[in-house]
């Protein structure tokens, strides 16, 4: 699974992007058919909370997240939690379940 890392009008740490890659590469345990992942990381506009959105590229479908956290790491977090749940379900219904 190739995963794209974005960052939107500032630069992200190399930590920062390795943390997102090593968290959303582990979503390839739930399901076999990713094709890649694109995560955005922005800011908003009081710069009180940062936006991380997370989009699947599978088969037939195109699962999208998006959370606002204090943190980059939480959102991505959040982002990975949330996918696995949907990841579950679509391999569910693939399998006719």
């Amino acid at each position: 699974m190739e995963v794209r890392v974005q960052s939107v009008k500032f630069d992200a740490a190399q930590k920062l992007i390795d943390f997102t890659i090593k968290k959303v590469a582990k979503l390839g345990r739930f399901f076999d058919g990713i094709i890649a992942a694109e995560v955005t990381m922005s800011l908003t506009p009081d710069h009180d909370n940062k936006k991380v959105a997370v989009r699947l590229e599978i088969p037939g479908y195109d699962l999208r997240t998006e959370k606002q956290c204090r943190t980059f790491e939480e959102a991505v977090r959040q982002c990975v939690d949330v996918l696995k749940i949907q990841l579950k379900k679509t391999k569910e219904k693939m399998r006719g379940e």
